[in-house]
């Protein structure tokens, strides 16, 4: 389906406007009723996976002919928004599932990879992850340890992966191993791991401050035998997948901050019109009216920032181009965004704000990880000053 974009200084196009519209309304009556409970109890609800399957976002980004919507990164984009208005951990077992996962796997599968993994992934009969990050390896993703060794018709992997959303849960992972480990990134290969897999475990289930009920973990790979048809484009080349890989998911996860700092405007527009002191509402008082415009300006400009970005970085996929600066600025910009407003949306609230029993609380906390995750703040500065001053920085070879 066309998702296309029209104007320099560009409007939603009408099938942008219904999904986003159709995503809202799916939203907020599965997800809002029973975000707080999510963050209480740390629990990730199962059947939304298939309700979001019957929706047909889980695959929002992959060609009808594997199972998926057809539609662009904006739509994803617009997805992820909605979503993490209503909730921060839904969206970002979304985000991992949708884009780390199944988009990848997209990307850089052959058709035969793309048909057996696929369809299940979009319909929500299995739950996808990716698994990069280890121990000692985090911001310096090219210095990962695990590794893969070649052992007839299949690759033995072992390593362990630290801070992986939907860890343990996920059926279908897309993980890195050092199929090399004297070539730097070249030695870096991609592989599409079942987790049914013997020697796969789950070592821990990671307690978070935020996105409570996303479930993170560590996982354990001791002798898990991967066969060599699920290597991800060409042994060696799993650098290359990386990298293009972290300008999607920044341009991508950029949403969910930019959903979140909406829903904490909001919360915080409708708190400021009910609360009274000295006989009016708050939303009288200038000072008040000061911050929520403050916190508008602010959201509207991650808005048109993240939605921008994720038009080029459709554009640069199909050209094979690299935006990494672009959306490291994206999600920089949003993530800043989203827990300055938070911060905000409490303040206005006052003590209440500060309650658990306030949805605010929980904004901030979900927030925060977005300044954290695919990529600290810091790192997406060095990638924005490296590319305009023309400084080499990590490249896959």
């Amino acid at each position: 389906m066309d998702l296309g974009v029209s104007g320099v200084d560009f409007e939603l196009s009408e099938a942008h406007r219904l999904l986003r519209d159709t995503v809202s309304d799916w939203a907020a009556r599965e997800v809002g009723p029973i975000a707080d409970e999510i963050d209480r109890s740390d629990e990730f609800p199962p059947e939304l996976w298939r309700k979001m399957g019957d929706l047909g976002i889980l695959g929002v980004t992959v060609d009808q002919a594997y199972g998926g919507a057809g539609f662009d990164l904006l739509a994803g984009v617009l997805t992820i928004e909605q979503i993490a208005r209503h909730s921060g951990s839904v969206a970002l077992s979304y985000g991992a599932h949708a884009n780390l996962c199944v988009n990848n796997i997209f990307r850089n599968g052959t058709d035969d990879q793309r048909r057996r993994y696929l369809p299940a992934l979009c319909r929500g009969e299995a739950v996808g992850a990716l698994a990069l990050t280890e121990p000692d390896a985090g911001s310096d993703a090219v210095g990962i340890q695990s590794t893969a060794t070649r052992d007839g018709d299949d690759f033995v992997v072992n390593g362990t992966k630290m801070y992986i959303t939907n860890g343990p849960v996920a059926d279908t992972l897309v993980l890195y191993a050092k199929t090399d480990t004297t070539a730097g990134s070249r030695g870096i290969t991609a592989f599409i791991l079942e987790s049914a897999s013997p020697g796969f475990a789950v070592a821990k289930k990671l307690e978070k401050v935020g996105h409570r009920g996303s479930p993170t973990g560590m996982l354990s790979l001791q002798d898990v035998r991967v066969p060599a048809g699920n290597v991800l484009s060409g042994v060696g080349h799993g650098a290359r997948v990386m990298m293009s890989g972290l300008d999607t998911e920044r341009a991508f996860l950029a949403g969910e901050s930019l959903g979140l700092a909406e829903a904490a405007l909001e919360h915080t527009i409708r708190y400021a019109k009910q609360r009274h002191q000295f006989g009016q509402p708050i939303g009288r008082f200038q000072l008040v009216q000061g911050k929520i415009a403050d916190m508008y300006v602010q959201v509207e400009s991650a808005r048109w920032l993240v939605y921008r970005t994720a038009v080029l970085s459709e554009q640069a996929n199909r050209d094979g181009r690299q935006v990494s600066k672009e959306s490291a600025a994206a999600i920089m910009y949003a993530a800043e965004v989203s827990t300055r407003v938070a911060l905000d949306a409490i303040q206005v609230h006052g003590g209440y704000g500060y309650l658990l029993e306030n949805p605010v609380q929980r904004i901030l906390r979900d927030a925060k990880l977005l300044e954290i995750g695919a990529g600290t703040t810091e790192i997406r500065q060095l990638i924005i000053g490296r590319e305009l001053l023309g400084i080499d920085a990590v490249r896959a070879d």
